[in-house]
């Protein structure tokens, strides 16, 4: 009988880039012959979390690294399957020793998952190193030293794709694989308004930031349509791994170092360090993928509407600037940051839901849908964290200021371009004799206000800011600032 040749795999999920992954530089270093997987998993395209656009934009990013990987006549070996399914049938081919991947700071399904596969390595003498992801940490009880700790480590060297020769498994032996295995088709839609996954499309949307787009950062990153360009957009790439948060930061502290812009790469600098925060507040707590942080909001009571919430999910409330966005979202998978904080403060108070109603839409519609950032930021917006600030947004203002001109509405409300700008931000205000005018009819070409703003941004705030004083809110706020305020939260706002 043929001995079983030693390999290690390198098991990839949200990190799908050769250069800067730690899980194939160990894996390599280990001198051992290496196999590199991704797996569809099950329990991932069955979740109400994922929809198709997050598999296609997998699906490019493996076509982008096999392009790659073609030089070192191989290939990511890609398979529609369980996990543990999947090495009990490499198993039947090679002797396994270590499989290397990263610390995924994702779903409780992922998170129980990995338990699990914990189980399965130690009982088949598999040993898995599993490392850091992005500074993210796992394990801490408070954030002491956490700051310093993730600068140190942005600052540190990058990893280096380096195979030696015939180190990679060949597309010989990983066909005979995927003849036995079930491989998955790559093939994807064309014509599709989302962006493209892959990290050779993810440095194409960072250099052409870098290099000019970043110039009215700041000015344009609230406008709705402007900061559709002024905005880096790589907020994808980095969700699924293409770039790695280091790689990006060094880049953008080189340029900080030479260009005249500095506030605005200043600016992009440091909602890098808040984007990490938020995934290590989720990695600490990730308990509120389904409960609010804080403990004292559990006995707040919303009544379910299904009316509300379809007209919300479909764009179709009767406010201008939310039901744009909500249809911008559907057809490209973004939004920008403000009007993400609209939708989930607009569902969670003006139409007074629970938020998490929103969650799985919101999911499935964000292409950049990172669970470290998704459940941290819609509990902030729903105000129920009881240490933020209470953010109530009033649509049609947020329409006047950051979309005067109507531009981004025009494009995603097409019923209304017709009409004069101030009647686009309200037709509601529309007498009928103006509706004449303009052969338009509310209820039948655009939809009434399902709410009164006014109304329920008054009961929302009324009842929110009352719970902020309530004994057990108080607790939990005290308990939350003392495990996650950072130490010098003055040098995560700084801007160098």
């Amino acid at each position: 009988m043929k001995t079983k040749e030693h390999i290690n795999v390198v098991w990839l999920k949200r990190d799908l880039r050769l250069q800067d992954n730690e899980a194939i530089s160990n894996a390599l270093k280990s001198g051992k012959r290496v196999l590199i997987v991704y797996v569809f998993e099950h329990l991932l395209l069955n979740d109400a979390h994922y929809s198709k656009r997050h598999f296609n934009f997998i699906k490019e990013s493996l076509r982008d690294l096999n392009e790659n990987l073609a030089a070192h006549q191989t290939k990511i070996l890609t398979v529609t399957s369980d996990i543990s399914s999947v090495f009990n049938q490499l198993q039947a081919f090679h002797k396994i020793d270590t499989v290397f991947s990263h610390v995924e700071t994702g779903l409780l399904v992922t998170y129980n998952r990995d338990k699990e596969f914990k189980r399965y390595c130690r009982n088949n003498l598999i040993h898995w190193e599993e490392s850091k992801n992005n500074g993210v940490e796992r394990g801490l009880v408070n954030r002491d030293n956490w700051f310093e700790n993730w600068e140190t480590y942005m600052n540190s060297p990058l990893e280096v794709f380096q195979p030696s020769d015939n180190q990679l498994l060949n597309l010989s032996e990983i066909e005979t694989l995927e003849n036995v295995l079930s491989e998955t088709n790559l093939t994807t839609p064309e014509d599709t308004k989302f962006q493209k996954g892959g990290t050779t499309m993810g440095w194409k949307y960072a250099n052409s930031f870098f290099e000019n787009r970043h110039v009215d950062y700041m000015v344009n990153i609230s406008k709705p349509e402007a900061s559709r360009t002024s905005c880096s957009r790589i907020s994808p790439y980095i969700a699924w791994g293409n770039l790695s948060i280091r790689q990006v930061f060094q880049k953008a502290k080189q340029l900080k170092s030479t260009t005249q812009d500095k506030r605005h790469i200043g600016a992009f600098i440091s909602r890098l360090r808040w984007q990490a925060h938020f995934i290590q507040k989720f990695e600490m707590e990730h308990t509120m993928e389904n409960a609010s942080v804080n403990k004292g909001y559990h006995k707040l009571k919303k009544t379910l509407s299904e009316r509300y919430q379809n007209a919300w999910k479909d764009g179709q409330t009767g406010f201008p600037l939310v039901d744009a966005s909500m249809r911008c979202l559907i057809e490209t998978g973004y939004v920008n940051f403000r009007m993400r904080a609209m939708l989930a403060s607009f569902f969670t108070h003006i139409l007074w839901q629970p938020w998490q109603s929103a969650t799985t839409h919101l999911s499935q519609q964000f292409l950049d849908f990172e669970p470290g950032i998704h459940f941290p930021q819609l509990q902030m917006q729903a105000g129920e964290t009881g240490i933020n600030n209470l953010r109530i947004y009033n649509p049609t203002l947020n329409g006047l200021k950051h979309d005067p001109d109507a531009e981004f509405i025009k494009k995603w409300v097409p019923e209304l371009a017709h009409l004069d700008i101030p009647f686009i931000h309200e037709p509601y205000l529309m007498t009928e004799m103006e509706q004449a005018f303009y052969s338009f009819k509310l209820g039948e070409d655009y939809p009434m206000p399902i709410v009164d703003v006014k109304e329920n941004r008054k009961r929302a705030s009324k009842i929110l800011w009352n719970m902020k004083k309530d004994p057990e809110v108080l607790r939990e706020s005290y308990r939350i600032l003392k495990r996650h305020t950072l130490q010098d939260r003055k040098r995560m706002l700084r801007s160098d």
